[in-house]
């Protein structure tokens, strides 16, 4: 007896040896009429050369059929369907011989537990199935449809139950035909959001978070509006990511929308000093470097404040402080005031007094006025050189700005687009010696800014980022002082800051980004840009034109004290070496 077990478990390792070695040498498909013989082929996900294996033809009927079920042929078979061996025993050829049959027709859909909403709103939808090949891929997309629209209409743990499903043929015509019962189970009534429950705020409060959601108590619950509170909050730029509130109802039947935050550092400093030590015909040396302290959400009243101290050389200098004032007197209007002062080198002195107030008309779209008083002063040289005259303006202005970023740090989805129009009323005061007969001394400018960002993840973790901008000034004539700025880390890389001027500018950045966590990634960029300052034949000033390109790479790193941007930039032409490192912290005001 244990001979024979011995024996008989030699063979079956031998034989299934044989079996597992041999190879499909070739499918065909005969038979078919509604679906290719590629569709079969799909479906039965064996190709040549693979291995064969036991049942292998049990697999392809069952693949098959199980596939013809999902499109409403129910009747398929598969008479005559063969496997067989070339001379060498090594490949087999396999043959199916589909029968596919009638298909199945929809006859009628009955509903259990549907209402008089129902029959206007979801019923229609489900008529269209009717007289049509049963599908059940169609039906389940109808379901998914109707269960879609009830979690936007205030019923989120709505259920459409398929209670069964009866087929039948008709003895007249021979046709196949199916019944569908189904069950609509929408709850006992509307869900509506009567609370809003918020943890993980040690700092910001509550009111700051809930102002920005838009939702009134007794709300009426929408999966949409739900799905759209994150990236809401997000633009805050309080909280990490955040994820999809929950929503459940407590012991007393109310509606509970819970949202869970965590906070990040809202006051940032970004900062570097250098000291240049005096030359040999200077007795001082002087500071250079950059400082800017950004204290945001203070006191977790959404308030914000900021300084921005910079020193390029020892004659110039900016010098910043602003100011925001969230949801005035609790509503949707944002001020913002701004005072700044621009050293120029030995050239003037430039002071900004500004104000603007910003209407929220939704959560992705404001507009905004503003008011700005300016002061250029001429700094007292020894020289008769010409710099800038001894002025002063009143600009007024309009802006429209549409967010709909996903994030304000690294996003991935959504566009940022900025349209402004100002009006200058400049008046020229001095210097005297400067104002000759025929001199404008009372000046309009006009100042048009564009600004698009676009945002779009290809891949998973891969998001491409462009951006698109112009500005231009119009006017009589220009003075040093009214000229845009091109160049640097937030325009055109590779280059210095504010290193060319124009009357009209243009800069584009194309960035690939790969995110390495959610707002941490290293990127590849491609920027140009393009500056034009016109001729004034009246004060010998050339014309200056030019279209420079820069590309590098870089990486945006969160951190707590903010979001660090760093990148290694060559402009067009430049030699490794001559390459420029741009380093700072992500705008955050």
């Amino acid at each position: 007896m244990l001979h024979l077990v011995k024996y008989l478990l030699i063979f079956l390792f031998l034989f299934s040896n044989i079996i597992l070695s041999q190879t499909i040498e070739s499918i065909n498909v005969e038979g078919n009429q509604n679906f290719s013989s590629g569709d079969y082929l799909d479906w039965i996900q064996l190709t040549k050369g693979q291995k064969i294996f036991p049942g292998i033809m049990d697999s392809i009927k069952f693949r098959s059929a199980r596939e013809l079920a999902v499109q409403g042929y129910l009747n398929a078979s598969f008479k005559n369907s063969s496997m067989s061996y070339l001379s060498d025993s090594q490949k087999v050829k396999i043959f199916i011989n589909v029968d596919e049959g009638e298909p199945t027709y929809v006859k009628n859909i009955f509903f259990t537990g549907a209402d008089s909403s129902d029959s206007s709103q979801i019923l229609p939808d489900f008529e269209y199935l009717k007289g049509q090949v049963f599908n059940s891929s169609d039906l389940r997309q109808n379901i998914l449809e109707a269960l879609v629209y009830y979690e936007d209409n205030g019923f989120p743990f709505a259920k459409i139950i398929i209670s069964s499903i009866y087929f039948y043929s008709d003895s007249t015509n021979g046709d196949n035909y199916a019944d569908l019962h189904l069950k609509i189970d929408k709850g006992k009534s509307k869900s509506i959001i009567d609370r809003i429950e918020i943890t993980g705020n040690t700092k910001t409060k509550d009111n700051v978070i809930t102002r920005e959601l838009r939702i009134a108590k007794g709300q009426e619950y929408s999966q949409n509006l739900i799905d759209e509170l994150p990236s809401r909050l997000n633009r805050l730029g309080f909280f990490a990511p955040i994820a999809t509130p929950e929503f459940f109802v407590d012991k007393d039947g109310k509606g509970v929308l819970l949202i869970r935050v965590k906070e990040k550092e809202t006051n940032n400093f970004d900062g570097i000093l250098g000291y240049i030590p005096p030359a040999q015909n200077e007795k001082k040396g002087y500071l250079t470097g950059l400082v800017n302290v950004s204290l945001r959400n203070l006191f977790g009243t959404g308030r914000a404040a900021a300084v921005r101290w910079q020193q390029f050389d020892r004659y110039s200098q900016d010098l910043e402080l602003k100011y925001l004032e969230p949801w005035l007197f609790g509503y949707p209007f944002n001020f913002t005031g701004d005072i700044y002062q621009k050293k120029q080198d030995t050239s003037y002195i430039q002071r900004k007094l500004s104000g603007q107030l910003e209407f929220l008309a939704t959560e992705t779209i404001s507009a905004a006025i503003s008011l700005t008083s300016e002061l250029t002063i001429p700094t007292e040289s020894n020289t008769s050189v010409f710099t800038v005259y001894n002025s002063s303006a009143i600009t007024t202005g309009l802006s429209l700005k549409i967010d709909s970023r996903d994030d304000p740090y690294s996003p991935t989805s959504g566009i940022l687009f900025e349209n402004s129009y100002s009006y200058s009323k400049k008046r020229i005061k001095g210097p005297a010696k400067y104002i000759t007969p025929g001199l404008q001394t009372s000046i309009s400018l006009q100042r048009i800014i564009v600004g698009l960002n676009i945002y779009k993840e290809l891949f998973r973790r891969q998001v491409i980022a462009l951006g698109l901008h112009d500005e231009e000034l119009k006017g009589s004539f220009f003075e040093q002082s009214d000229l845009f700025r091109l160049g640097g880390t937030n325009t055109l890389r590779g280059y210095r800051e504010d290193q060319f001027l124009g009357s009209r500018v243009f800069w584009s950045n194309l960035e690939y980004r790969f995110l390495l966590t959610r707002r941490t990634f290293v990127f590849l960029f491609f920027d140009t840009g393009y500056f034009l300052s016109k001729a004034d034949p009246n004060r010998n000033i050339a014309k200056a034109e030019g279209f420079k390109i820069g590309y590098g790479l870089g990486m945006d790193i969160e951190t707590s004290f903010g979001v660090m941007a760093v990148s290694y930039a060559l402009a067009k032409g430049s030699s490794f070496s001559d390459g420029l490192i741009h380093f700072g912290l992500v705008s955050e005001f």
